[in-house]
């Protein structure tokens, strides 16, 4: 009976050590990076490559177009949510997917998006179209358009295709731009905290053409992302200098390759 009693005892220390072992891992992969304050805490930003960012709030893992594979999503926690803005690969790469992706996460995307991802993705995928609006575990999500310009069947980046994203944590709204030209519908955007804009033609925004939206529709903080092509990097530099005609806008650069 004593053993049977200290065995028992030993089981459960050990399960509060496995269980204790758990949440100091969890803890531990939590996100780094800039923090904005909401009105439910802080929403940690962190750049990760290219296009590819993560936000944490309200116990919340968010990664937006996950990209990079093992090298970028190492150590990092698993996604509640996941957005998708387009079906490149550099916005929709199944291999990060897989790595980000797990039983209880949820993946918003455009119907282009949904139809290329394997099948057991596909059921735990909300499609949303250009205009629509839902609210998943207390965020907000609107599907804003990305489009390259001028509008032809040759385009890249056809209108209603792909989705650029409003993220709203508890009254905090981020713009996610995808890959997009200096759109009226971009430059029409109000009431944006933080705005992740991109810059590398000639299937997005010129750094001028960036520049200038952003002094339009003046998000309070702007991070220049997506800038590089296969014709090299744009000029963030040029970018900031250029936004600095207002300066109520912060522009934030931050390490966006290796």
């Amino acid at each position: 009976m004593t053993r049977s009693i200290t065995t028992m005892a030993r089981r459960a220390a050990a399960s509060a050590l496995l269980a204790a072992l758990a949440m100091a891992a969890a803890a531990a992969a939590a996100l780094e990076g800039d923090r904005e304050p909401t009105a439910h805490g802080d929403l940690v930003i962190q750049p990760l490559l290219h296009g590819t960012f993560g936000l944490e709030w309200n116990g919340q893992i968010v990664y937006v177009d996950p990209y990079g594979g093992d090298a970028v999503f190492e150590g990092l926690p698993a996604a509640d949510l996941v957005v998708v803005t387009d079906i490149h690969g550099d916005h929709m790469d199944p291999a990060s997917l897989e790595l980000v992706v797990k039983d209880r996460t949820l993946l918003v995307a455009p119907r282009a998006v949904h139809d290329a991802l394997p099948e057991p993705m596909q059921r735990r995928t909300r499609v949303m179209r250009n205009g629509e609006r839902i609210e998943l575990a207390g965020i907000g999500i609107e599907a804003v358009p990305m489009y390259n310009l001028p509008e032809t069947p040759e385009s890249r980046h056809p209108k209603g295709r792909g989705n650029g994203y409003v993220l709203d944590f508890a009254g905090t709204r981020v713009y996610v731009s995808g890959d997009t030209h200096d759109i009226p519908e971009m430059r029409a955007l109000r009431d944006i905290d933080v705005a992740f804009v991109c810059m590398n033609p000639p299937n997005t925004m010129s750094v001028e053409q960036a520049a200038d939206a952003v002094l339009e529709f003046r998000p309070r903080i702007v991070y220049p992302f997506h800038f590089r092509s296969r014709q090299g990097f744009s000029d963030v530099q040029a970018f900031e200098r250029l936004v600095a005609a207002d300066p109520a806008i912060e522009v934030r650069q931050r390490r966006w390759y290796p």
